[in-house]
């Protein structure tokens, strides 16, 4: 079993021990989701970059418990509904280099409408 199945195999543990899939809708899970990314992004907010450094060193292990509880909601969001994440992931890569062909997105932080 790969260390991806594993962890998954975890969290489903961790939800049924505790009789918590009756709360685990898509609405749910995904804003859930939002919210986890939120606080990730809180941790960040109104700092230059400087001060972005020196908070990934103070709040070393805050960042990684929240970049964690992100990654368990994605995680099970897509096993509830049956994704294959990281087959998603490598679709949405090929997308990605469709719409942001390297010839004209090189080093350009624009959206790809205005490629």
């Amino acid at each position: 079993m790969s260390r991806y199945a594993l962890v998954v195999e975890k969290i489903r543990a961790f939800r049924d021990a505790r009789d918590w899939m009756q709360f685990h809708h898509p609405k749910d899970m995904a804003v859930g989701l939002a919210i986890e990314a939120a606080e990730l992004m809180e941790l960040f907010l109104w700092k230059n970059e400087q001060e972005q450094t020196k908070i990934v060193e103070l709040k070393r292990e805050q960042i990684e418990d929240e970049i964690a509880d992100i990654g368990m909601f994605l995680l099970e969001l897509a096993d509830n509904l049956n994704v294959d994440l990281l087959s998603a992931i490598e679709a949405k890569i090929e997308k990605n280099a469709q719409k942001y062909p390297v010839e004209k997105s090189k080093g350009r932080s624009v959206k790809y409408t205005e490629l």
